[in-house]
């Protein structure tokens, strides 16, 4: 009988897999078949947005290609989506390519515009690629979000299928969203629009449920993992949240070539929360300067100076860390010991700062705390890792940038996420005594009474980061492999997700997201 079923179920799969790949198949002639760029730039955003876009890089590269050589004339819709899809691919094209649509004398977008509200939801879409510098797209983001604001004011001005594609846009641009949440989300907008393809639809939902099992294969492996590791059997007091982890990974790499890169990530994730609990909640200010000097040493002597939970914990994060070396030794022939060392030195320093701080009554000055507040936030360690751990466009050159100071493309993404932490966990931070957050020290240096002014100015700092982020796009000067590029911008994404929430707890936003990403398939 056992048997019989594992026959049928290894018949279901094999239907499944033979499915996917005459989709696919399908899929490539029509995106081959799209003579118009017009018609190819849609079929591609509609790939990417669905989640099944990596299955076709070859494909699209060769249009992208195409795209950089074809003028787009005056068509609004057609001009800022060949921007979007060139930029965001790290091909080069200048914002110029807007100025037509503008009146020279006052630099403002032609009224006419108003008529085209498809070609008004693109150039919205597209403002969010920009850099400091590019007012062109700094003013098409203003002009195009007002008028799509007054348009959905009117109901009758959009069409349904426009209009709640308008809402979504105003609601968090598409730039702004975590890719795999976002691919779950959109499957389910696709299938209300009139005009959708059947084949990409269900090559999307086939795709999703597919990926989805891969990571629940990932997270059975990872609490196997945590359980043997035991730590949090040990100290009662540490995070027990593996699951929060692996979210983290999948929204920082979502495609499935990387599920060795999510395990070990999720991995260092779930130690680091040990080590922030260990120094927010629990050691006392000798015992952690302890645990720092033994961290700075590296060395299993080290050990023997620790409390018993510090020693759990130390080995805990020594051994781990020393599987992965091992593992990218063997795979890369590359020895990455030391570099993941200085990382987690580094982390560990920088919470020493903060539990100094904290132990003195010293409120640090803004500047001091976000710089700090970026290492502490786990931004380096886990860039570091993922560098090492992807083994894509590793160079003698990029490879010295992983130590301090880190690249400036680490450092704007850690800011993001660390500001995204203080706005999700400010209340809980405050509640434990620990008035170190930007926004309360914003507060104060500038003499705020009111938290929402506070949170404004935080929320501005994160949208120029984002410009910051996106002059990585503008293709000269690539030192770092683009991947990684791609990762910084997910994690900055993720953090997002993870912190922006509504309900009392951060915890239950958390889960929320873990249950609609990781367990829940889509029904055809």
């Amino acid at each position: 009988m056992i048997k019989a079923k594992k026959v049928r179920e290894d018949r279901v799969k094999l239907e499944s897999s033979k499915s996917i790949e005459e989709l696919q198949e399908e899929t490539r002639k029509a995106l081959g078949r799209c003579l118009e760029p017009m018609a190819a730039m849609k079929f591609i955003d509609n790939l990417q947005w669905l989640g099944i876009a990596y299955h076709y890089e070859e494909e699209i590269d060769l249009w992208l290609e195409k795209l950089s050589e074809w003028d787009a004339g005056v068509d609004l819709h057609a001009t800022s989506l060949r921007f979007r899809l060139l930029r965001q691919n790290a091909r080069p094209v200048s914002s110029d390519v807007f100025g037509k649509f503008m009146v020279n004398e006052n630099g403002k977008f032609k009224e006419t515009l108003n008529q085209d509200k498809e070609g008004l939801l693109s150039l919205y879409e597209a403002s969010y690629l920009g850099t400091n510098g590019e007012e062109i797209l700094s003013e098409a983001m203003r002009y195009s979000e007002t008028q799509l604001k007054l348009s959905i004011d009117e109901e009758d001005m959009l069409p349904r299928d426009l209009s709640r594609r308008v809402r979504r846009a105003l609601e968090l641009p598409r730039h702004l969203r975590m890719e795999r949440l976002e691919t779950r989300l959109y499957i389910d907008e696709y299938s209300k629009q009139n005009n959708h393809s059947s084949l990409l639809l269900q090559h999307a939902k086939l795709d999703y449920n597919q990926l989805q099992l891969l990571h629940q294969k990932e997270i059975t492996e990872i609490s196997r993992w945590w359980k043997q590791l035991g730590l949090v059997e040990k100290l009662s007091f540490a995070r027990d949240r593996p699951m929060e982890c692996f979210l983290w990974t999948v929204g920082i790499l979502p495609e499935p070539k990387h599920s060795s890169v999510r395990i070990e990530l999720a991995k260092t994730i779930a130690i680091l929360l040990v080590i922030d609990d260990i120094f927010d909640t629990y050691g006392t200010i000798t015992e952690l300067s302890l645990f720092t000097n033994a961290i700075q040493r590296w060395d299993l002597d080290a050990i023997e100076q620790l409390p018993e939970y510090m020693k759990i914990c130390y080995m805990a994060l020594y051994n781990t860390t020393n599987e992965i070396a091992y593992k990218v030794l063997k795979e890369q022939g590359r020895n990455i010991l030391p570099f993941l060392a200085k990382t987690w030195i580094d982390t560990v320093e920088a919470f020493m700062i903060e539990a100094e701080w904290f132990n003195n009554g010293h409120t640090p000055c803004l500047e001091d705390y976000m710089k700090n507040g970026v290492t502490t936030a786990g931004s380096y360690m886990a860039l570091v890792h993922i560098f090492f751990l992807m083994g894509q466009g590793l160079t003698t050159e990029n490879m010295k940038l992983m130590a301090k100071p880190y690249p400036k493309l680490f450092s704007n993404s850690g800011t993001i996420l660390r500001l995204w932490d203080d706005l999700g966990t400010a209340k809980e931070e405050q509640d434990r005594g620990d008035n170190a957050s930007s926004i309360m020290l914003f507060m104060k240096e500038r003499n705020i009474g009111y938290e929402n002014e506070a949170r404004e100015y935080i929320m501005q700092l994160i949208c120029n980061l984002w410009k910051d982020l996106n002059m990585e796009l503008l293709g000269s000067n690539i030192i770092l492999p683009l991947p990684l590029i791609r990762v910084c911008f997910n994690m900055s994404r993720t953090s997002q997700v993870i912190y922006q929430h509504q309900e009392t707890s951060y915890f239950s936003s958390v889960d929320k997201f873990v249950d609609f990403i990781l367990f829940r398939p889509i029904v055809n």
